[in-house]
């Protein structure tokens, strides 16, 4: 969680449909839920009143990816159409400024993020290859 601290206090200010680099983290600004064009229904319903984003990577050959989050909100990443399913999750909540890491397998080649269920307008995402 080290890489992830660093990163994020750094990070600079995306809007949602940002393009993110692996390596690098963004603190991104967020909007309604309800006024997002997510690619794919987020896996899991966001609650009304909370906020989402989406954002482009291009994920490299070794196809696998580490999504972190500094806040509460659900990670869905979609390839050629599809939502990938998850390959690991770890989290806590009690862990300050670090909620959450998951990863996902993918093919090289874009990728779409999609952050939902935030409760918070702004949230700092680290995107990152596995150590």
């Amino acid at each position: 969680m080290t890489r992830e601290e660093a990163l994020f206090a750094a990070a600079p200010a995306a809007q949602s449909g940002a393009d993110l680099s692996v390596g690098e983290a963004a603190d991104v600004a967020l909007a309604p839920v309800d006024t997002i064009s997510f690619t794919v229904p987020p896996e899991r319903a966001p609650a009304a009143g909370t906020f989402g984003a989406t954002a482009s990577v291009a994920v490299p050959p070794e196809g696998e990816l580490q999504i972190s989050l500094s806040d509460e909100a659900w990670v869905d990443v979609v390839q050629d159409g599809k939502a990938v399913k998850l390959a690991g999750f770890s989290g806590m909540k009690t862990c300050p400024g670090i909620r959450k890491s998951v990863r996902f397998k993918l093919a090289a080649g874009p990728a779409t993020v999609q952050l939902s269920g935030a409760k918070n307008e702004t949230l700092k995402i680290a995107v990152l290859a596995p150590e």
